[in-house]
C-alpha cells in the first residue's frame, strides 16, 4: 500500500495569495490607504478608527516583512517616517479593489 505525501500547493488564484498576505488586524485597511496616497503613522492613527500604536506598527511591520510596504525615512526638518507601496504591492492593488468591489 502507497500513501500520496502531501505537499503544499501554490494558489492558483491571485485573490488567494493577497487574502493571505492582508490577514490581520488593519491590514487590509492599511493597504487600501497605501494604495491612495504615501502614508504616515500619526496619520494612520488618526484615520484608522479603534486602532492603537501598537497594533498598527505590528502590521506595518508584517507587511513590509512581506514585501508589499516600503518604509522611507524623510531626513527633512522634522525627521518623518513615510510608507510607499512597493512594485509587489501595486501589482496587487487591481486584485484588492475586485475584491473590495465585490463587497
Amino acid at each position: 500500500m502507497t500513501t500520496k505525501k502531501i505537499t503544499d500547493q501554490t494558489e492558483t488564484c491571485p485573490a488567494q495569495g493577497l487574502l493571505k498576505l492582508l490577514s490581520g488586524k488593519w491590514k487590509p485597511e492599511i493597504f487600501r490607504l497605501a494604495a491612495e496616497r504615501p502614508l504616515r503613522f500619526n496619520s494612520l492613527l488618526r484615520q484608522i478608527h479603534g486602532s492603537n500604536k501598537q497594533s498598527l506598527s505590528v502590521a506595518l511591520r508584517e507587511l513590509e516583512e512581506v514585501g508589499l510596504l516600503e518604509k522611507v525615512v524623510i531626513k527633512q526638518k522634522p525627521l518623518h517616517i513615510e510608507y510607499y507601496l512597493t512594485e509587489k504591492g501595486k501589482s496587487l492593488t487591481p486584485i484588492f479593489l475586485q475584491l473590495e468591489f465585490l463587497s
